[in-house]
């Protein structure tokens, strides 16, 4: 390492992690951060057989700060092994932060695009939207994900449109027949969020091919855009494309919103082509629950489509995480697989966690375990019964359907509780046939309908256990062992 700036980084994130003392809510099975702060996955891919995850990292200040990419490994999406950190701010182009982007493997060779962001201090009445900042998108290699070449700038501000703001960042790339695609999210000077499209023959000289939106304003920003197409498994006479473009969207307003995150994570299906004539279906969320936000996707060498997203969310006052007291904060989801039957789109945790299941206890209607630190729980059949749901985790946390609701609540809405400040979250379901819930230490996961529908949420108990309630259902119990 001989950049001067970087050596020193890494020296001090090394101290930062020496002294660090997750304390007794760190995750058995998320990938979470060895101290201080995550938020963004970034980077994700496979390179030979291996399954690497990047992340935005902040280890000197669990509430965040100058951001690296941290680096952890897997063999199979379950167990993540912390590798250190792999980029540092140690350029002019990036020293304000290593910021969101991507990764493809090609040939062997792992190609990253970054946002390189530079907060300027030359002058005073900069609002670093419009004004005094730089987003500088980032091409960077490696042939084994430890050892990166020299950093390449191939986009400035000068590149993108001029009546977007200097909000233009997280760039993702991918190889579409004999050229390259890049999406970019976008904030336009009249508060619009939009994705850029680029194209690219060499990965290095890059051309705006499009600018997708919505028909209306549909917020200020659209963060960490991600564009991907799924066979539908539903219709296999045809095996019809479906087209997906994931956006994260700041600034929603209206009723709709005013119940949900501050900011949200969705996709919508595009008709059309992403780098011309095309259309967007109505919003869709990738997740309803309290924590979840920016995610990416990436294909696995098996042609498995894996999404994971971040374990948290920016800007929130409603509720906190006393992980802080401990000296880190957030972690990543479970690996995702993703797929569509019948024109949806449907998650479900990776098969491989599937390989870790222990200690199964089968029941019909009701279950009661004590003890329920990380579980693996499904219930099934339930509309069969015509009956409610109801489960309790940690005595705080209930899940339950009935009415047409399927509704995740914490009974305690102290920020000193097992959900920390966390309240209600809900959303309309005519029918409900199954359910799966996934355990950790301080994480919950929710899938309903084979994953028609999903919430995240972290809690924090100071007692685990659970009981379910779902008459004439069938319900079955792992413990997790990992």
């Amino acid at each position: 390492m001989s950049n001067p700036l970087a050596s020193d980084l890494n020296a001090l994130r090394q101290v930062a992690e020496r002294a660090a003392t997750p304390g007794r809510f760190e995750q058995d099975f998320h990938l979470v951060p060895p101290v201080g702060w995550l938020n963004d996955p970034n980077g994700l891919c496979q390179l030979g057989d291996t399954y690497h995850a990047y992340f935005q990292y902040s280890p000197f200040n669990a509430e965040g700060g100058v951001k690296m990419w941290g680096h952890s490994l897997s063999d199979d999406l379950v167990h993540w092994s912390y590798e250190g950190t792999a980029l540092y701010p140690d350029q002019p182009f990036d020293v304000s932060g290593v910021y969101s982007g991507c990764a493809f493997v090609e040939f062997g060779v792992m190609h990253v695009f970054y946002t390189g962001n530079v907060k300027r201090e030359d002058e005073y009445g900069y609002d670093y939207v419009k004004r005094g900042r730089e987003a500088n998108t980032v091409h960077v290699m490696s042939e084994d994900g430890f050892t990166f070449g020299p950093k390449q700038v191939v986009m400035t501000n000068d590149d993108y449109p001029e009546d977007d703001t200097e909000h233009v960042r997280d760039p993702k790339v991918w190889r579409a027949g004999d050229e390259y695609l890049m999406v970019q999210g976008a904030r336009r000077k009249d508060d619009r969020g939009e994705v850029l499209v680029f194209s690219s023959v060499d990965l290095e000289r890059w051309t705006l091919r499009n600018r997708v939106t919505t028909e209306y304003p549909f917020g200020y920003m659209w963060e960490c855009p991600d564009y991907f197409e799924l066979v539908d498994d539903g219709d296999r006479a045809h095996a019809p494309e479906v087209k997906v473009l994931s956006v994260s969207p700041q600034g929603l307003t209206g009723p709709e919103w005013e119940r949900r995150n501050v900011y949200q994570s969705g996709y919508f299906v595009l008709r059309g082509d992403i780098h011309g004539e095309c259309r967007l279906s109505p919003f869709a969320l990738w997740d309803a629950g309290f924590d979840f936000y920016a995610p990416q996707t990436f294909k696995a060498n098996d042609g498995r489509r894996i999404l994971i997203g971040w374990m948290g969310m920016p800007d929130t006052k409603e509720y906190v995480n006393p992980t802080v007291r401990d000296g880190w904060q957030h972690c990543f989801t479970i690996p995702r697989e993703i797929t569509a039957r019948n024109g949806r789109v449907l998650q479900s945790p990776v098969r491989e966690l599937d390989r870790c299941h222990a200690n199964e206890e089968t029941a019909t209607g009701s279950l009661v375990h004590e003890g329920a630190r990380t579980f693996d729980l499904k219930v099934e059949g339930i509309d069969e019964q015509g009956n409610a749901l109801r489960v309790e985790i940690a005595d705080e946390l209930v899940v339950t359907w009935d009415n047409g609701i399927f509704e995740l609540r914490f009974v305690n809405p102290d920020k000193d509780s097992v959900g920390a400040g966390r309240k209600v979250r809900f959303e309309k379901l005519d029918r409900l046939r199954d359910v799966r819930i996934i355990g950790d230490v301080s994480s919950i996961e929710v899938f309903v309908n084979d994953g028609e529908l999903c919430f995240s949420t972290r809690y924090y108990p100071t007692r685990y256990g659970l009981s379910v309630d779902a008459a004439g259902a069938s319900v079955t119990y792992w413990d997790l062992a990992l």
